[in-house]
C-alpha cells in the first residue's frame, strides 16, 4: 500500500509537490531561526557574564542595591580572605576580583597642559597573576588591535575606537581623574600600552582596562574589590546550579540589615538577563508549538483544496465499495509521507544555511552603535541538538494534522450522491 501511494504521489505532482515544498519551506525557516535565535541570546547573555554579571556575583548588600551606580564606597573589604572562602566552599567555580569604575581620560599636550579629555568605563582585572584566567575570559589577545598587552604596573588598554577619537596611541602617556573608595578626588597617570576592539558598542565607545592592583592604588582600595564575579569551569551558565550556590552562601554569609555583609546574586538576577534566560529555557516549546498551529492551519487549507480537486477521485472509491476510513487512512499515509520527505529536505537545507550563519553571522554593526545593552554587533547562529529535531518530527505532525482535518469531509459523502456525480 506505501509503496502504490508513494508512486501515485510521484506521478500526481498536485499531491505532493505543493505539500512538500510547504513543509520543508517551514521546517527550514524554524531551523534557521531557532538557530540563530539561539545564537543570538547565548551570545548576549555570555558576553554579559564575561564582563559584568558573572554566572555568579559577591558584592556588599548596599552595592548590590546601587551596583548601576559602580559604589566602590560600598566595596568589599578584606576581599582576599572572602575569594579564599569561596574557593574553598566553591571549588567548581573560577572566582575573580573586580573594580568597575567611571571617570576621565586626560590627554596633555607637548607642555603637558589638557590636550583633551574623555569620560571612560574602566574594569580592574587581575592581570599579571600566573594563575589569572582573566585576560582570556576578556577575549584581550584576539581582540589587541593596536600595541600589545599590559607587562608591568602602570600600562594599561583602551578601547580602539576611544583611542582614536582622543588620538591616542600605543606607549603615550594619559591620567586618570576620579574618585577614590573615600570620595577623594584622584589623578593618577598610566600608560597606553594597545588598544582593543570587543566588537560590542557598549564596550567600545569609552573601556579603560587596567590591572586590579593599579586601580587599587589609584582609587585608595587597598586590598578591597567592588566585586567578586564566580564563572562556571566549563564556562557555559548553568541556571539551576547557580541558584543552589547562591543560596548555600547567603545562608551561610549574608546577614540581614546589615549592609555591608556580603550578597551572592546568579546571573539571572542581574538587570534584564532573567528574561533572556527565560527566553532560552523556553524558546524550544514555544517554536514548537507556534510551528505546529502555524503548518497546521496552512496544510489544512491545501488539504481542503487537494480534497475539492480530488473529489470525483473519492467519490469513485466510496462508489465502488472501498470504505470511508480506508480512503481517510490512505490519505493519512499520502500525508506521512510528505512530512517525512518535506522535513527531511527542510531540516538539511535548513542546517546548512544556519552552519553558514555560525560561521559568519550577520554584522549589524551599523545599528547597533547606539545601544546601550551590552550585545555583540556580528550575530551568529548556534547549532546544538535541539536545531536537528526542531523542525523534524514537527513538520511530520503539521503534515498529519492538516490531513486529518481536511479529511474529515469524506465521512461526510452520501453514498445515494455518488451515483449522481458520477452520472454528471
Amino acid at each position: 500500500m506505501i509503496r502504490f501511494l508513494f508512486r501515485g504521489l510521484i506521478r500526481d505532482r498536485h499531491r505532493s509537490q505543493f505539500p512538500v515544498l510547504i513543509v520543508a519551506l517551514g521546517v527550514m525557516l524554524t531551523v534557521i531561526f531557532h538557530a540563530w535565535l539561539t545564537g543570538v541570546i547565548d551570545d548576549s547573555i555570555e558576553l554579559s557574564a564575561r564582563f559584568s554579571a558573572g554566572h555568579v556575583k559577591v558584592m556588599t548588600a548596599a552595592y548590590a542595591v546601587n551596583s548601576d551606580q559602580m559604589p566602590n564606597d560600598l566595596a568589599i573589604l578584606d576581599a582576599d580572605k572572602l575569594r579564599d572562602t569561596l574557593e574553598k566552599d566553591y571549588p567548581e567555580m573560577n572566582w575573580s576580583e573586580r573594580i568597575y569604575f567611571g571617570g576621565l581620560i586626560d590627554v596633555p599636550d607637548n607642555k603637558g597642559e589638557t590636550r583633551v579629555q574623555g569620560s571612560t568605563f574602566g574594569i580592574g582585572i587581575d592581570l599579571f597573576s600566573t594563575d589569572s584566567k582573566e585576560a582570556g575570559r576578556l577575549n584581550l589577545i584576539k581582540s589587541l588591535r593596536r600595541g600589545r598587552l599590559p607587562q608591568k604596573a602602570g600600562e594599561i588598554l583602551l578601547s580602539d575606537s576611544f583611542s582614536r577619537k582622543l588620538d591616542v596611541q600605543p606607549s603615550d602617556t594619559v591620567s586618570l581623574i576620579s574618585s577614590t573608595m573615600y570620595g577623594e578626588f584622584s589623578v593618577y597617570n598610566f600608560v597606553v600600552s594597545g588598544t582593543v576592539e570587543f566588537g560590542a558598542s557598549s564596550l567600545d565607545r569609552g573601556t579603560m582596562i587596567a590591572d586590579i592592583n593599579d586601580v587599587r592604588q589609584a582609587l585608595n582600595m587597598e586590598n578591597a574589590a567592588g566585586e567578586i564575579l564566580g564563572f562556571f569551569r566549563d564556562g557555559v551558565y548553568n541556571d539551576k546550579a547557580a541558584k543552589v550556590i547562591s543560596a548555600s552562601f547567603n545562608r551561610k554569609y549574608h546577614i540581614p540589615g546589615d549592609e555591608f555583609s556580603p550578597v551572592m546574586k546568579s546571573l539571572r538576577e542581574e538587570g534584564n538577563l532573567g528574561s533572556l534566560v527565560d527566553v532560552t529555557s523556553r524558546l524550544f516549546v514555544i517554536m514548537i508549538s507556534v510551528f505546529l498551529a502555524a503548518m497546521s492551519i496552512v496544510l489544512w487549507n491545501a488539504g481542503l483544496l487537494g480534497g475539492l480537486r480530488r473529489y470525483g477521485e473519492f467519490g469513485m472509491r466510496l462508489a465502488i465499495g472501498e470504505e470511508k476510513g480506508h480512503v481517510y487512512r490512505t490519505l493519512i499515509y499520502e500525508s506521512l509521507v510528505v512530512g517525512i520527505t518535506g522535513s527531511i529536505a527542510g531540516t538539511f537545507i535548513g542546517l546548512l544555511l544556519a552552519w553558514y550563519l555560525q560561521s559568519h553571522g550577520v554584522d549589524l554593526g551599523a545599528i547597533m552603535k547606539n545601544a546601550s545593552i551590552m550585545m555583540p554587533e556580528v550575530f551568529k547562529a548556534r547549532i546544538t541538538f535541539q536545531t536537528w529535531v526542531i523542525g523534524f518530527f514537527p513538520g511530520i505532525f503539521s503534515t498529519l494534522i492538516g490531513a486529518m482535518l481536511s479529511g474529515i469531509g469524506i465521512y461526510k459523502r452520501k453514498t445515494a450522491q455518488l451515483f449522481k456525480e458520477l452520472e454528471a
